[in-house]
């Protein structure tokens, strides 16, 4: 027990970068332990009892040419998700007024896309100006950029992108074949060049071991600059698709609460100054599990009843669970 303390002192929430070694040993530690020192790190760095609320509204659905195994909206999937053309600009801003007056802090727009055409940045860029106009913090999840859409979309004023590595490298090519972890970095890159907060996190109970998480949390904090965001999903295995699948036969392949809070807090301790969301996967959640997860660090979430096309804890559920906790809006 002594090696695994020492090893997981080597990390202090002054250097967000990490050891495999010494984030493995973060997760060895007692449960209780490690749920402690992840919420000292979380009260150093973030307000107290307070939880970003974010909106996530799928601008364009279905059609994907990537092969996700998590994802409903991939062309390879078999789980009846119909290709959509990009939305209007106006219904985009209608939902985020809506997401504003329901206590969003930030409106986060998706659309299921390998990488966006140049035929849609006019609109894309139409949007980002108009949300943004109405106070809320914009981010938007296309897929991969080049140099130039990566500018045109800073340009605009979107303040967050998102592009998730999903999984740790050593894993990766059992979930994804159309795109490399690389490709992924690469895009992320393009996005801190240009001046954009980066969003990227991924998803757990794919099927993936510890040490895949491991893999995973350590190329997280590794980045030349830790993500501002970390959004943590835990898989909601979707009939039609290659994991949901799997997991039909498969559920103990699932990730269970405890190790999911473990996942939370030892992201929290690595990457003290990011927010940590909690994403898709938490209206399977219990409430105690989801007390524990901002007990561990998570000071984000996504709001409503729905997130891209899988379902979402919806805002009346929030508030009661948020009146238990004593927790409130980040301001």
């Amino acid at each position: 027990m002594n090696h695994v303390a020492n090893q997981a002192d080597l990390i202090s929430s002054a250097r967000p970068e990490a050891s495999r070694e010494a984030i493995a040993a973060l997760f060895d530690l007692p449960f209780l332990d490690l749920v402690a020192r992840a919420h000292e790190v979380h009260l150093r760095h973030h307000p107290r009892n307070a939880v970003q609320l974010s909106t996530l509204l799928s601008i364009k659905t279905g059609g994907c040419a990537e092969d996700c195994g998590y994802c409903s909206q991939s062309a390879h999937a078999k789980s009846g998700v119909k290709a959509e053309k990009l939305m209007n600009a106006d219904a985009v801003v209608a939902a985020a007024r809506e997401a504003r007056a329901a206590g969003s802090h930030r409106f986060c727009m998706g659309a299921a896309w390998r990488e966006p055409k140049e035929r849609d940045m006019a609109a894309l860029l139409d949007m980002v100006r108009r949300v943004k106009a109405l106070g809320l913090e914009t981010c938007m999840t296309l897929g991969m950029l080049t140099d130039g859409q990566a500018r045109a979309l800073a340009e605009a004023g979107l303040d967050y992108y998102n592009h998730n590595i999903d999984t740790g490298p050593d894993y990766y090519d059992r979930v994804i074949t159309t795109r490399s972890f690389q490709d992924r970095i690469d895009t992320l890159e393009r996005v801190r060049e240009a001046g954009m907060a980066v969003c990227c996190g991924g998803i757990m109970g794919m099927g993936e071991t510890r040490e895949d998480r491991i893999g995973f949390l350590h190329a997280l904090a590794n980045l030349p600059e830790p993500p501002d965001s970390v959004p943590l999903n835990a898989l909601v295995p979707i009939p039609g698709t290659v994991l949901g699948d799997m997991l039909a036969d498969t559920p103990l392949a699932r990730i269970d609460e405890i190790e999911f809070v473990r996942t939370v807090a030892v992201a929290r301790i690595v990457m003290p100054d990011s927010q940590v969301r909690l994403s898709a996967g938490r209206e399977s959640m219990s409430e105690a599990g989801q007390a524990l997860c901002f007990l561990a660090g998570a000071n984000s979430i996504f709001t409503g009843d729905r997130l891209l096309t899988t379902p979402n804890n919806g805002e009346d559920a929030d508030t009661a669970l948020f009146a238990k906790l004593g927790l409130k809006p980040l301001a």
